[in-house]
Protein backbone atom coordinates (compact mmCIF):
# COMPACT_ATOMS: atom_id res chain seq x y z
CA UNK A 1 0.00 0.00 0.00
CA UNK A 2 1.03 3.49 -0.95
CA UNK A 3 1.55 5.70 2.52
CA UNK A 4 1.61 8.65 0.75
CA UNK A 5 -1.98 8.31 -0.58
CA UNK A 6 -3.33 6.65 2.68
CA UNK A 7 -1.97 10.11 4.34
CA UNK A 8 -3.55 12.61 1.38
CA UNK A 9 -7.22 10.57 1.85
CA UNK A 10 -6.49 11.01 5.73
CA UNK A 11 -5.93 14.74 5.37
CA UNK A 12 -8.24 15.41 3.01
CA UNK A 13 -11.13 13.14 5.14
CA UNK A 14 -10.32 15.36 7.84
CA UNK A 15 -10.56 18.90 5.92
CA UNK A 16 -13.80 17.64 3.91
CA UNK A 17 -14.90 16.91 7.74
CA UNK A 18 -13.85 20.49 9.30
CA UNK A 19 -15.47 22.24 6.62
CA UNK A 20 -18.83 19.76 6.92
CA UNK A 21 -19.06 20.32 9.89
CA UNK A 22 -18.03 24.40 10.15
CA UNK A 23 -21.13 24.25 7.63
CA UNK A 24 -23.65 22.51 9.85
CA UNK A 25 -23.19 25.15 12.41
CA UNK A 26 -23.29 28.71 10.35
CA UNK A 27 -26.03 30.54 9.82
CA UNK A 28 -27.87 32.20 6.81
CA UNK A 29 -28.28 36.22 7.18
CA UNK A 30 -29.85 38.04 5.15
CA UNK A 31 -27.93 41.22 4.24
CA UNK A 32 -30.44 44.42 5.89
CA UNK A 33 -30.46 48.01 4.78
CA UNK A 34 -27.72 49.27 7.00
CA UNK A 35 -25.79 46.42 7.44
CA UNK A 36 -22.38 45.95 7.15
CA UNK A 37 -20.32 42.66 7.69
CA UNK A 38 -18.69 44.40 10.68
CA UNK A 39 -22.01 44.93 12.22
CA UNK A 40 -23.03 41.30 11.54
CA UNK A 41 -20.11 39.85 12.73
CA UNK A 42 -20.95 41.40 16.54
CA UNK A 43 -24.30 40.55 15.83
CA UNK A 44 -23.00 36.54 15.40
CA UNK A 45 -20.08 37.03 17.85
CA UNK A 46 -17.69 36.42 15.01
CA UNK A 47 -15.40 38.20 12.94
CA UNK A 48 -14.89 40.01 9.88
CA UNK A 49 -12.49 38.02 8.84
CA UNK A 50 -14.23 34.70 9.70
CA UNK A 51 -17.52 36.16 7.26
CA UNK A 52 -14.73 37.24 4.90
CA UNK A 53 -13.32 33.62 4.78
CA UNK A 54 -16.86 31.47 4.71
CA UNK A 55 -18.18 33.52 1.70
CA UNK A 56 -14.91 33.92 -0.54
CA UNK A 57 -15.86 37.89 -0.23
CA UNK A 58 -13.42 39.89 -2.90
CA UNK A 59 -14.26 43.18 -0.73
CA UNK A 60 -15.50 42.98 2.49
CA UNK A 61 -16.58 46.86 2.23
CA UNK A 62 -18.81 45.88 -0.43
CA UNK A 63 -22.11 44.01 0.72
CA UNK A 64 -25.46 43.98 -0.73
CA UNK A 65 -28.96 44.28 0.53
CA UNK A 66 -30.55 41.09 0.00
CA UNK A 67 -27.44 39.52 -0.27
CA UNK A 68 -26.89 35.79 2.01
CA UNK A 69 -23.78 35.50 3.94
CA UNK A 70 -22.80 32.44 5.60
CA UNK A 71 -22.26 33.29 9.25
CA UNK A 72 -20.48 30.63 12.00
CA UNK A 73 -21.99 32.51 15.38
CA UNK A 74 -19.47 32.41 18.23
CA UNK A 75 -16.51 32.32 15.94
CA UNK A 76 -14.43 35.20 18.14
CA UNK A 77 -15.31 33.00 21.33
CA UNK A 78 -13.60 30.61 19.21
CA UNK A 79 -10.55 32.55 18.19
CA UNK A 80 -10.26 33.73 21.67
CA UNK A 81 -10.14 30.40 23.48
CA UNK A 82 -7.73 29.33 20.97
CA UNK A 83 -5.65 32.18 21.29
CA UNK A 84 -5.69 31.89 24.93
CA UNK A 85 -4.99 27.89 25.34
CA UNK A 86 -1.99 28.62 22.87
CA UNK A 87 -0.96 31.46 25.53
CA UNK A 88 -1.46 28.79 28.54
CA UNK A 89 0.55 26.09 26.80
CA UNK A 90 3.46 28.53 25.83
CA UNK A 91 3.28 29.31 29.19
CA UNK A 92 3.48 26.01 30.51
CA UNK A 93 5.92 24.88 28.76
CA UNK A 94 8.20 27.28 29.06
CA UNK A 95 11.56 26.77 31.49
CA UNK A 96 10.89 28.37 35.32
CA UNK A 97 13.55 30.46 36.08
CA UNK A 98 14.27 31.79 39.14
CA UNK A 99 15.87 34.79 40.19
CA UNK A 100 18.08 35.20 43.45
CA UNK A 101 18.74 38.74 44.93
CA UNK A 102 20.89 39.36 48.11
CA UNK A 103 19.94 42.68 49.46
CA UNK A 104 23.80 42.63 52.00
CA UNK A 105 23.22 44.16 55.48
CA UNK A 106 26.43 44.96 57.57
CA UNK A 107 25.93 44.55 61.52
CA UNK A 108 27.29 47.06 64.05
CA UNK A 109 28.45 46.45 67.21
CA UNK A 110 27.22 49.58 69.21
CA UNK A 111 27.02 51.50 72.51
CA UNK A 112 28.53 54.01 74.31
CA UNK A 113 29.50 54.36 77.88
CA UNK A 114 26.29 53.93 78.82
CA UNK A 115 24.92 50.88 76.69
CA UNK A 116 27.55 48.15 77.07
CA UNK A 117 27.74 45.34 74.29
CA UNK A 118 24.17 45.90 72.56
CA UNK A 119 24.33 44.31 68.84
CA UNK A 120 22.29 45.01 66.15
CA UNK A 121 22.06 45.45 62.18
CA UNK A 122 21.84 48.65 60.73
CA UNK A 123 20.62 48.42 57.45
CA UNK A 124 22.05 51.26 54.83
CA UNK A 125 19.24 53.66 53.85
CA UNK A 126 20.09 56.57 51.23
CA UNK A 127 20.35 60.29 52.80
CA UNK A 128 20.70 63.82 51.69
CA UNK A 129 23.83 64.80 50.65
CA UNK A 130 23.47 67.51 53.02
CA UNK A 131 22.66 65.66 56.15
CA UNK A 132 25.79 63.66 55.48
CA UNK A 133 29.06 66.54 55.57
CA UNK A 134 30.15 68.04 58.44
CA UNK A 135 31.68 71.10 56.24
CA UNK A 136 30.62 73.58 58.59
CA UNK A 137 32.88 71.92 61.66
CA UNK A 138 36.58 71.84 61.59
CA UNK A 139 37.45 68.73 63.68
CA UNK A 140 40.07 69.83 66.87
CA UNK A 141 41.73 65.95 66.16
CA UNK A 142 44.86 66.45 65.42
CA UNK A 143 46.95 63.28 64.99
CA UNK A 144 46.38 60.60 62.18
CA UNK A 145 46.35 58.17 64.80
CA UNK A 146 43.42 60.03 66.21
CA UNK A 147 41.93 60.57 62.90
CA UNK A 148 42.26 56.78 62.29
CA UNK A 149 40.27 55.79 65.61
CA UNK A 150 37.70 58.28 65.00
CA UNK A 151 37.05 56.63 61.83
CA UNK A 152 37.02 53.44 63.06
CA UNK A 153 34.71 53.76 65.36
CA UNK A 154 32.03 55.33 63.36
CA UNK A 155 32.13 52.69 60.60
CA UNK A 156 31.75 50.11 64.06
CA UNK A 157 29.04 52.00 65.80
CA UNK A 158 27.03 53.13 62.36
CA UNK A 159 28.76 52.67 59.24
CA UNK A 160 29.13 56.23 59.18
CA UNK A 161 25.78 57.09 58.81
CA UNK A 162 25.10 60.33 60.09
CA UNK A 163 21.54 58.92 59.82
CA UNK A 164 21.65 55.75 61.55
CA UNK A 165 18.88 55.24 64.66
CA UNK A 166 19.10 52.62 66.88
CA UNK A 167 16.41 53.21 69.84
CA UNK A 168 17.58 56.46 71.92
CA UNK A 169 20.91 56.71 69.97
CA UNK A 170 21.54 58.53 66.98
CA UNK A 171 23.70 59.23 64.08
CA UNK A 172 27.29 58.61 63.41
CA UNK A 173 28.64 57.95 66.97
CA UNK A 174 25.27 56.94 68.31
CA UNK A 175 25.13 59.85 71.13
CA UNK A 176 22.05 59.93 72.56
CA UNK A 177 19.44 62.57 72.00
CA UNK A 178 20.28 64.63 75.20
CA UNK A 179 24.06 65.00 74.39
CA UNK A 180 22.89 66.09 70.92
CA UNK A 181 20.16 68.59 72.97
CA UNK A 182 18.22 67.95 69.91
CA UNK A 183 20.56 69.25 67.11
CA UNK A 184 21.24 66.55 64.47
CA UNK A 185 23.06 68.02 62.10
CA UNK A 186 26.06 66.17 60.67
CA UNK A 187 28.09 69.40 61.95
CA UNK A 188 26.94 69.18 65.35
CA UNK A 189 27.36 65.25 65.87
CA UNK A 190 31.01 65.81 64.98
CA UNK A 191 31.44 68.73 67.72
CA UNK A 192 29.76 66.56 70.36
CA UNK A 193 31.15 63.57 69.67
CA UNK A 194 35.50 65.11 69.98
CA UNK A 195 34.04 66.76 72.87
CA UNK A 196 32.81 63.77 74.59
CA UNK A 197 35.84 61.61 73.27
CA UNK A 198 37.88 64.65 74.69
CA UNK A 199 36.05 64.91 78.35
CA UNK A 200 36.27 61.41 78.41
CA UNK A 201 38.96 59.58 77.05
CA UNK A 202 41.55 62.40 76.08
CA UNK A 203 41.86 61.23 73.01
CA UNK A 204 40.22 58.89 69.85
CA UNK A 205 42.93 56.51 70.33
CA UNK A 206 41.95 56.11 73.85
CA UNK A 207 38.59 55.54 73.18
CA UNK A 208 38.95 52.74 70.64
CA UNK A 209 41.37 51.22 72.98
CA UNK A 210 38.71 51.00 75.25
CA UNK A 211 36.14 50.01 72.59
CA UNK A 212 38.77 47.07 71.76
CA UNK A 213 38.52 45.79 75.74
CA UNK A 214 35.11 46.68 76.67
CA UNK A 215 32.94 46.94 72.70
CA UNK A 216 31.36 50.25 73.47
CA UNK A 217 33.21 53.39 73.94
Amino acid sequence: MNLSKVLLSTTAAAGFLFATQAAANADQVTVQAGDTVSKIANEYNTTVEAIEAANNMADVNLIYVGEVLEVTPGQQTADAQTTTDTAVDTQASAPAQTYTYSQPQSSYQTSNYYSANYSYNQPQSSYSQSANTASSYTSNVASSSDEAAKAWIANRESGNNYNARNGQYIGKYQLTASYLNGDYSAANQERVADQYVASRYGSWTAAKAHWDANGWY
